[in-house]
């Protein structure tokens, strides 16, 4: 009979599979964005919207206002925490204790920064990712992996 995963942990990889998507098409997208920086400038410059899209203008905004080596750093910065993300999302789905730890550790990292965050400007999705990262925090100190000693 295969070995049932439980309902949080499926929830937990669900999540971080989630995101790692997320951060990959970001990454893509902005390479995109990087490669065709000259083209985007130009269309910028001679946009003029036939409705109010306010999103275009603001990314528009966003994007030309960032020097190109920022742009190429944030894109594998977010490639990077994608990949990351993926390992992590696979390595719980395969129970592995190393998964555990790594999530362990790096949702720990993140916590300090995401109540200077709320303390800051708090926001409804901010204080969402705040308890869902204390979640799987807690749920996995929880049910962090227990090797019992083996005879001999």
């Amino acid at each position: 009979m295969p070995h049932q995963r439980p309902l949080g942990l499926i929830a937990i990889v669900v999540y971080k599979a989630f995101f790692a998507v997320v951060f990959m098409v970001a990454s893509v997208a902005i390479f995109l964005a990087l490669k065709n920086y000259e083209a985007i400038a130009q269309f910028a410059e001679t946009y003029t919207p036939e409705t109010q899209i306010g999103f275009v203008d603001w990314g528009l905004d966003k994007v030309l206002k960032l020097d190109p080596r920022t742009l190429q750093f944030s894109g594998l910065a977010t490639g990077i925490y994608g990949a990351v993300t993926a390992v992590e999302a696979i390595g719980l789905w395969q129970q592995k204790t190393w998964a555990h730890l790594l999530v362990i550790t790096l949702v720990s990292l993140g916590i300090p920064p995401e109540v200077y965050e709320l303390i800051r400007e708090a926001s409804l999705i901010k204080l969402l990712v705040f308890v869902i990262n204390v979640g799987v925090l807690s749920y996995l100190i929880y049910t962090f992996p227990r090797t019992e000693a083996q005879p001999k």
